[in-house]
């Protein structure tokens, strides 16, 4: 065993939640180790976030190109080479993680590349030898693709989300089991990108827990484009004959396709990551459990991100690693509001929303009120040529404050900060519809949804 080297703070896991943590806390005069056994990033940099949003970026791109004549543009039929969108997405991640590697370094971080065990006593073991010892300690191991028995992941007939990041070849037929973002986001571009898809899903709805009045609107998108949505029944099987698989559903229909891909959430890395003489308590869903200050059940020892049972959200990581680090400094600091994160789902329509629907505004006590406002009535909609959609502001009756803030449509996911800060400001409608709109932009649409909340309005009824 190497010599110990001693730290604030050592980091496990150098994915959102943990190079976050390590940045806060290397900014405020703290000396920390970080260990990670791929490349820093985690899965949102390195087969998440970044390269699944630069493939939705190649869909809007092709599928621009392909409606440009309504512009009075004219084109051929445009072509896809997927290499080279997996070649120009591998760049894109790789400068990325230049980048972030040099600003961890440039911060005094030292970063330790191997497998990492946390063995009790704020010592963390790496497989290449080394033994770190912190003052305080984070696990941040993040998470991995869920499976289905009987749907082994080969790479060929049944991929996740990890295997589809490095297609060189979109297949022409797949079916993808799952219906929530995961799901959505690849059925939308790889539908764009010109396979035919079909979602099965289990549940009675696709993206369970989103407003289904945002919903709607992407399901209409996703069948005027043909992809095809089974909801209410599950998978059982699947039988490989060489070209492709053939999926059985649990209603005895079956679906042939060239390939599957499993998208039914993701689990915890928290095996093999524990020593003899750690006293972290795990669930038994294979969560870290921790309190409203993100500490374990060892004194000291801190988890966060996808390794602990909260939104696992790249940004919601962010939020977690630097909370942590207020509680180590002893500046003190508010856990995350979960009911108010903001949640983006780059599907084609965009879904965008932060705070309560207004089922569950009903359901806290709240007299709802709601106000939306189309995007068909929208200047810079019309001129973009993209009008399905609508903003949904949920307040309160009486009081007027702003409960829920909910968007579908063009760069949704771009348009929800003035409802997410107005959701967690508690802001009141009368508040916001002081502040101008530019006009004409999508974001109008917001002005106006919350101007009508005051009981007068210009476009919206």
């Amino acid at each position: 065993m190497g010599e110990e080297q001693a730290f604030d703070v050592v980091v496990l896991g150098a994915g959102p939640a943990g190079y976050a943590a390590a940045l806060y806390g290397a900014s405020a005069g703290l000396k920390v180790g970080i260990v990670e056994r791929d490349r820093v990033g985690g899965t949102c940099l390195q087969r998440g976030c970044v390269p699944a949003k630069e493939y939705l970026e190649t869909a809007a791109v092709y599928r621009n190109i392909r409606s440009s004549s309504e512009f009075g543009i004219t084109t051929g039929e445009p072509g896809l080479d997927f290499a080279v969108s997996q070649k120009r997405k591998q760049s894109v991640v790789d400068k990325l993680t230049s980048g972030l590697s040099g600003l961890m370094k440039s911060r005094g971080i030292v970063t330790f590349l191997g497998d990492g065990v946390y063995q009790g006593n704020g010592r963390i073991t790496v497989s290449t030898g080394e033994t770190l010892v912190g003052d305080k300690v984070i696990i941040s191991t993040g998470s991995r693709p869920r499976s289905i028995p009987g749907f082994e992941v080969d790479g060929r007939y049944v991929l996740t989300s990890d295997e589809v990041l490095l297609l060189e070849e979109l297949p022409k037929t797949v079916a993808i089991v799952g219906g929530g973002v995961i799901g959505c986001e690849f059925a939308s571009l790889m539908a764009d990108l010109g396979s035919k898809v079909t979602i099965v899903e289990a549940l009675p709805r696709l993206l369970p827990g989103v407003d289904q009045d945002l919903v709607d609107v992407m399901v209409r998108s996703f069948k005027k484009r043909g992809i095809g949505i089974r909801t209410g029944v599950g998978v059982t099987g699947h039988s490989p004959n060489g070209e492709g698989t053939t999926l059985t559903l649990a209603d005895g229909s079956s679906l042939a396709v060239d390939q599957i891909i499993v998208a039914i959430g993701r689990r915890p890395n928290s095996e093999a990551i524990f020593g003899d003489k750690a006293s972290v308590v795990v669930s038994d869903r294979g969560f870290v459990n921790v309190d409203v200050n993100y500490e374990t059940s060892e004194p000291g020892v801190y988890a966060i991100g996808d390794l602990i049972d909260t939104a696992q959200l790249a940004h919601v990581g962010f939020a977690e690693g630097v909370a942590v680090i207020k509680t180590i400094l002893g500046e003190g600091s508010l856990p995350v509001d979960y009911s108010r994160v903001p949640w983006c789902i780059y599907t084609h329509p965009e879904i965008a929303f932060a705070g309560l629907t207004e089922e569950q505004a009903r359901d806290r006590g709240y007299d709802p009120v709601v106000k939306k406002d189309p995007l068909g009535g929208n200047s810079r909609a019309r001129i973009i040529g993209e009008v399905d959609g609508f903003v949904k502001v949920v307040a309160d009756r009486n009081t007027h404050q702003i409960l829920g803030v909910h968007i579908v449509g063009p760069w949704a996911t771009e348009l929800l900060s003035p409802g997410y800060l107005a959701v967690n400001w508690e802001a009141s409608a009368e508040e916001l519809a002081q502040f101008i709109q530019p006009h004409p932009t999508l974001s109008e649409a917001f002005g106006e949804t919350v101007f009508a909340l005051t009981g007068r309005s210009l476009h919206v009824g």
